[in-house]
């Protein structure tokens, strides 16, 4: 299986409901590194993966529409826990919709799938994987 990796970041604030969550019931921030990884078990015609470039550039569309936000206060999101496992599933399905839209372009399309990977700090972290 081929793969790439592009990267971004974001800053958001949220805060949690229930009793696991300690201090972070309580409104709080957090800085994620966010990685995408697409894989396909063989090369394009152009022998990539994806285009790199669109990849970047439709990961940072995407995280910039959650980017200083507080999650509390998006609809979207409403009476939802945004975990860290939560928001790498929902980059990853709305990556998937980008791809399918055709936003990576048409090679995309042979991709089989996407890995979505959320850095709470350089010991922590969280990803989804799904197919496309």
């Amino acid at each position: 299986m081929f793969s790439i990796t592009v990267r971004d970041h974001i800053m958001i604030a949220h805060s949690f409901r229930g009793e696991v969550f300690g201090p972070a019931q309580r409104l709080h921030g957090a800085t994620f590194l966010v990685d995408a990884t697409f894989r396909r078990p063989e090369l394009d015609d152009d022998n990539i993966v994806v285009d790199i470039g669109l990849a970047t550039q439709e990961l940072g569309k995407l995280v910039a529409e959650l980017n200083y936000r507080n999650l509390d206060d998006e609809s979207d999101f409403a009476g939802i826990n945004t975990s860290t496992e939560f928001l790498a599933k929902v980059i990853a399905d709305r990556l998937a919709d980008r791809v399918h839209a055709g936003a990576l372009g048409e090679g995309a399309r042979g991709l089989a799938g996407i890995t979505v990977t959320l850095h709470e700090s350089h010991i922590a972290w969280a990803s989804y994987e799904r197919s496309l």
